[in-house]
């Protein structure tokens, strides 16, 4: 039985269940019962029906841990109330991504497999475009499960709901087949209340003042969608030297059209001694606007003042932020409106980007990078892309020129993979800039030239379904035109053309900026398609780095037993 067959029954369980005007508890407990029902259906195939798959060791384990001296027994305790909260996150995601985990993946006899199944969260290959790696699953739905599998994108612009575009909320069909939103807080209230509980706990031992106050306003967001006072707040904490971001918070999930969030956890520990170091660069923003390779019409709004760069070592990762790939960097909040009032936060994430380092991109080097260029592949070029392109998320501009609202709003599905690509770019470009004025000094740009290309080997493994791989797909077809780097048909070996990295970063950075400014959909789906596929040549290269067994990502061992912290 497939994924298809099974939506359809359970769509027709769920009409006499739902209707626009009621949606009380009794309804929403039908629904639960007919989403299990089908859950235990499909898990009942799952253990005959495994693929063969030999992507089921593609990613390297870690253990995630940092140095929690310095931290008391009461901050230590707060961890461990934040892990549990992020715990929930995970739940709330596998609900949002797949449906039930545990009829799931406790009906999968396999052990590899059900590991896979675990980090994909469902049984669709997230560094493989979602293919399904078990029998008779069909392609992942575009959106998931946040609206019906039937629905097309021109029925939801059709059917007139106030909150067709809602960050917060998913999409249902009532007993007549039409369309209706339910709130996060709603539809999730149970687990929600929980959490926001956890934090409450967690408030109260807080050393830091601003962060407790955060805490009690993000538990609060949790239970009321109302997440901008709480992002306001975390952008006013400079030192705690705890954190915690947590809630729906991307949209990358939504493939369909980019509009819902995602349920999300990281808990992580401020690295105080390499974040003064990096508390300098932030000002650099308003001049580094005013540079940018395009018509001022497309640069006129200004990035907050309030911006700032820290790093972190992440002690627990949940929901999005633990699917497939690993982030090692976060450049938050997305609200457009605190982004122009206050800029945004940028946290590196050193012990998962060093773990990355070590274990992925040196060995990729050594593989496809000419050996007199491998010199030039470094941590620092490595720590400082990832940075600025977390900085170069609040270049550019937010609004469209036209007055056709937000850029995210504009673009709906490919807004993710042009901003990401946007950032990318002009990280490099700011770095580029920082070397020129010689605010940078130490190392050379060609470090951050030669790790930049192999980083887009590293990154365009993540596969077609991801909006970081798309970037890097549209970057490697850009760069390869003009020339940026060379490939020699004898050793199959890249190597950087310095002048004519520089051309090809300052015309990828006016185009993308361009498309945004104009909010110009179809130039943005027009772009993706014709540069972001990975090409015969490219395949082949990349199939060098399965043969020498180098990993795609890392996975981690994590949680209060790897930190040490006792269960309370």
């Amino acid at each position: 039985m497939n994924k298809a067959l099974l939506a359809t029954g359970l769509a027709a369980l769920l009409l006499s269940a739902c209707n626009q005007e009621d949606v009380s508890n009794q309804p929403q407990q039908k629904e639960q019962a007919a989403k299990k029902e089908i859950a235990n259906t499909v898990s009942e195939k799952v253990q005959k029906e495994i693929v063969e798959n030999s992507r089921f060791d593609i990613y390297k384990t870690v253990k995630l841990t940092a140095d929690l001296s310095h931290l008391n027994s009461d901050q230590k305790k707060m961890i461990g109330l934040l892990i549990d909260a992020s715990e929930i996150m995970d739940t709330l995601f596998w609900k949002q991504a797949y449906g039930e985990k545990s009829a799931f993946l406790n009906n999968i006899s396999d052990p590899k497999a059900r590991k896979f199944a675990d980090i994909n969260y469902g049984p669709w290959d997230r560094l493989d475009g979602d293919k399904p790696f078990i029998k008779g699953m069909e392609k992942k739905p575009l959106g998931a499960n946040f609206y019906p599998e039937d629905m097309t994108k021109e029925e939801l612009a059709n059917s007139k709901l106030n909150d067709e575009k809602g960050l917060y909320s998913i999409i249902k069909r009532n007993a007549d087949g039409g369309l209706y939103a339910v709130p996060y807080h709603q539809e999730y209230k149970t687990e929600l209340t929980k959490a926001a509980e956890l934090l409450k706990q967690a408030s109260k031992l807080a050393v830091d003042k601003g962060f407790a106050n955060y805490l009690n306003l993000r538990a609060e967001a949790l239970t009321n969608d109302d997440f901008q006072p709480s992002d306001l707040a975390w952008m006013d904490m400079k030192n705690n030297p705890i954190d915690v971001v947590i809630g729906p918070i991307e949209t990358y999930e939504d493939l369909l059209l980019g509009y819902r969030t995602a349920y999300e956890s990281y808990v992580l520990i401020k690295d105080m001694q390499w974040s003064e170091k990096l508390a300098k660069f932030a000002t650099f923003l308003p001049a580094l606007q005013a540079g940018l390779p395009v018509e001022n019409k497309y640069k006129q709004e200004k990035p907050g003042t309030d911006s700032d760069l820290n790093a972190y070592d992440v002690v627990y990762y949940a929901g999005h932020s633990n699917a497939g790939s690993k982030t090692i960097a976060i450049n938050l909040p997305n609200d457009e409106q605190v982004q122009l009032e206050k800029g945004t936060r940028r946290l590196q994430l050193k012990n998962a980007m060093k773990a990355k380092f070590d274990h992925i991109l040196l060995p990729i080097a050594g593989e496809l990078i000419a050996p007199d260029q491998r010199q030039f592949i470094t941590f620092d070029a490595f720590f400082a892309n990832t940075m600025f392109h977390e900085v170069a998320h609040g270049l550019g501009i937010k609004n469209t020129i036209n007055g056709n609202g937000t850029v995210r709003n504009s673009l709906k599905e490919t807004a993710s993979p042009l901003e990401e690509g946007k950032a990318d770019i002009l990280g490099l470009y700011m770095v580029s800039k920082l070397y020129e004025s010689g605010d940078i000094s130490e190392g050379k740009l060609m470090d951050n030239y030669v790790t930049f290309l192999a980083g887009i080997f590293r990154s365009v493994r993540f596969g077609a379904s991801s909006a970081h791989g798309k970037a890097n797909m549209v970057r490697f077809n850009f760069f390869k035109e003009l020339g940026a780097f060379s490939r020699s048909e004898e050793t199959g070996l890249y190597r950087v053309n310095f002048d004519e990295m520089t051309i090809a970063m300052n015309e990828l950075s006016k185009l993308i900026l361009t498309i945004q400014g104009n909010g110009d959909y179809q130039s943005a789906v027009n772009l993706l398609e014709t540069k972001g596929k990975i090409s015969d040549q490219l395949a082949k290269d990349l199939s060098r780095l399965e043969q020498a067994k180098i990993p795609v990502d890392i996975i981690f061992e994590q949680g209060k037993k790897e930190l040490g912290i006792a269960k309370h």
